[in-house]
């Protein structure tokens, strides 16, 4: 009777160690300051902006930005896009939207020039897990857009531009990959989107456009991402759809079903 007790005491011990082990382990997990990685983006003769990503979101996006950050891929690249009460737009190597980033970008050592792009992580790509609105202040992966008939083209297209938002946009929730927020420096944001435009003029007819680019791009001259020692990895790639060479199929195409 005596050894009984005994053991139902040791029972009851190592279950109280148990329990208590195994709530200090939850209230760790639960209490736990969660580091997202925080970009600085130094502005030329404007300031700092920093941005915080969210891995959770949109994982694959982060990675992409965040290896092009640390190999000084948008070192001295410029905002090169901007419209009033929508967004400012950059990170093209060309300076006009027209660049390509390329697997040489991403891996430095590397050889490959081959241009690369990655999924996008949105609802409208059937990506569920990011729930990141088009808020101001949200940056976010820009892409090509192909029309109707190619959108998984088009949904796949992002590379290395991203834009800011000023102002929310409810109509493309869901349509581009959000991946992270500005936490200070929305007042540069503010002045640069309010820059004056290159205006266009027809020589033709005289008719002048606005267009979208400023006149004077600001000019990143650093972007630098804290990670708090966690590695993010490199992203997972895809070979870009050669849209030119659609076209040119299509034209072809055409051209022999009217010869018929």
């Amino acid at each position: 009777m005596r050894n009984s007790k005994i053991w139902l005491i040791i029972i009851l011990i190592a279950l109280l160690v148990v329990g208590v082990v195994l709530g200090i382990g939850y209230y760790k997990k639960i209490t736990e300051n969660k580091q997202n990685p925080v970009v600085t983006m130094n502005i030329k003769d404007y300031g700092t902006i920093k941005i915080e990503l969210y891995p959770d979101m949109a994982p694959n996006t982060v990675a992409n930005f965040i290896k092009l950050a640390q190999n000084g891929y948008y070192n001295g690249l410029t905002f090169h896009r901007v419209v009033q009460d929508f967004m400012i737009q950059g990170g093209d190597k060309a300076g006009d939207g027209t660049g390509s980033v390329t697997l040489k970008d991403l891996y430095p050592d590397g050889e490959s020039e081959d241009e690369y792009c990655i999924k996008g992580e949105f609802v409208a790509n059937n990506y569920t897990d990011n729930t990141l609105k088009l808020e101001r202040g949200v940056i976010a992966m820009a892409r090509a857009d192909y029309g109707t008939n190619l959108r998984e083209q088009s949904y796949n297209s992002g590379g290395s531009q991203f834009f800011i938002m000023v102002a929310d946009t409810p109509s493309i929730n869901g349509m581009y990959t959000a991946f992270g927020k500005v936490t200070e420096g929305m007042d540069i944001v503010d002045k640069i989107v309010a820059l004056e435009t290159v205006v266009e003029t027809d020589e033709e007819t005289g008719e002048t456009t606005e267009t979208d680019m400023p006149v004077n791009k600001p000019v990143i001259e650093s972007v630098t991402v804290e990670t708090f020692g966690k590695d993010y990895g490199y992203p997972e790639t895809l070979e870009p759809f050669d849209y030119m060479s659609y076209l040119m199929s299509m034209y072809s195409g055409s051209l022999v079903s009217s010869e018929e």
